[in-house]
């Protein structure tokens, strides 16, 4: 099939890429030309395993090509994906302006039967407010063109994005056209071949399951991290709660891993805008309230561990921090609403100067905070230990997992670690005479809680 994607983000460039590999014949169309001409030579704009040599083994062979031109865009294909961003308005609700831009540009050009596909994460009744727009533009043109929108929403992980897309869990379609099912049956038929995983149903209900399969996600780590502050309080260890709780396979062992809260561009952004449309309708949801109100408390542990063993925030000033890890999650350069930028800006305030290292998101703290002379940005994950006061790690890259010690105590100035992904166990540090904090972990020395 002939398929076109408007926007080369994330969503939208793992989308068009993969659509590729399988045998369609697709044209990604953005409005940025520097980022058009970019791809053109053959450079990703984004981190993600496995997605450079796809997109250029596409391109080399014909089925994958960019352009800036919405005609062209519109006149390749009868199915028409609208993969732009949709940022958190002022409110927390979604921004549609973008995917609303895309719709003007279909409905201008269109002159065929289309099949106009929501692949961003957008709010329940989008797919409605798309139609609405285009029916009204072809109705400025004069125009009686029969065209169909579909709910089709990605649930790619950030750093597996490639196996998600080309080995996926399901796949979710809502429309209640035959003749749109019929295309997108089609459109998604390479990836049926072992079973059916496609899942077809009304608009509403496909967009409402983007929404709800993020805020559960987002639930089950908030509320293991209330756990995991509870366990401290209690001399408890939630390493060892989480393998109990999660051996029950009503519960599972998937996303109970406590921490110093979620980030990234899905969690934070997809839990605000549910919340806002269940304000919008009236309706509270205390839940997800708390679901981002814990989250937003969790991202401010690291530096409350810090602060506390340093005898609080006004003795890190003019003290040197080391940080592991800068993206919101291993495996993607991704920054945004990280834990890590919360502790870097925190510790700022402090009067504190930072030392960080991350495998790949550098170039993106160096875009973000740009040339200031409380951040070193070190090459690896030794280097920026020299001189420092305490390491911090936000982010459970592999590498950091089974460090030398031994070196490690060299470096650093005062033997303290504040893990926010409790990497290492408590009792061997201990032994080996290290301030160490985590989250939830039972620390050797606990006698009880005193209020």
């Amino acid at each position: 099939m002939k398929l076109t994607i408007f926007g080369t983000g994330y969503v939208g460039l793992v989308t068009g890429a993969c659509l590729a590999e399988v045998g369609h014949t697709v044209v990604c169309m953005d409005v940025d030309q520097t980022k058009i001409d970019a791809l053109r030579a053959g450079r990703i704009p984004i981190w993600e395993p496995g997605l450079e040599p796809i997109v250029a083994r596409n391109v080399a062979e014909g089925r994958l090509r960019f352009t800036t031109d919405t005609r062209e865009a519109v006149d390749h294909a009868e199915v028409q994906f609208i993969a732009v961003g949709t940022p958190a308005d002022e409110d927390g609700s979604a921004d549609l302006q973008y995917v609303l831009a895309v719709a003007d540009g279909i409905a201008r050009h269109m002159s065929r039967y289309r099949v106009i596909v929501n692949k961003s994460t957008v709010p329940v009744g989008t797919a409605h407010t798309v139609r609405t727009r285009v029916e009204q533009i072809l109705a400025e043109r004069g125009q009686s063109i029969l065209f169909d929108v579909v709910s089709n929403p990605e649930f790619l992980k950030e750093g597996a994005a490639v196996g998600d897309f080309l080995k996926p869990d399901r796949i979710i379609i809502g429309t209640d056209s035959a003749k749109a099912q019929a295309r997108m049956r089609e459109l998604y038929e390479p990836f049926n071949r072992n079973h059916e995983r496609t899942m077809f149903m009304d608009v509403r209900s496909a967009e409402l399951t983007k929404y709800a399969a993020n805020a559960m996600l987002a639930t089950k780590i908030s509320f293991m991290n209330e756990l995991a502050n509870l366990s401290e309080r209690l001399g408890a260890d939630i390493e060892e709660v989480r393998k109990g709780i999660g051996a029950d396979p009503r519960i599972g062992y998937h996303f109970i891993y406590p921490g110093c809260g979620y980030g990234g561009s899905c969690f934070p952004k997809d839990v605000q805008a549910l919340s806002r449309t269940a304000d919008q309708l009236g309706y509270d949801a205390p839940l997800l309230k708390a679901v981002e109100a814990v989250n937003q408390r969790q991202k401010t542990a690291l530096f409350s561990k810090l602060a506390t063993h340093f005898g609080g925030p006004e003795a890190l000033r003019g003290r040197s921090i080391a940080v592991w890890g800068l993206s919101f999650k291993p495996n993607t350069d991704d920054m945004r609403e990280a834990p890590s930028r919360t502790l870097l800006e925190a510790l700022w305030q402090a009067g504190a100067r930072v030392q960080a290292y991350d495998p790949v998101a550098m170039e993106e703290t160096r875009r973000i905070y740009g040339a200031r002379p409380d951040l070193v940005l070190a090459s690896n994950k030794y280097s920026v230990l020299e001189g420092a006061d305490a390491l911090a790690i936000c982010t459970e890259w592999q590498q950091f997992r089974a460090p030398d010690f031994d070196e490690m105590q060299n470096l650093l100035a005062s033997k303290v670690i504040a893990d926010g992904r409790n990497l290492f166990n408590p009792e061997r540090l201990h032994e080996e005479g290290w301030a160490y904090y985590s989250v939830g972990r039972r620390a050797p020395s606990w006698e009880g809680h005193t209020a």
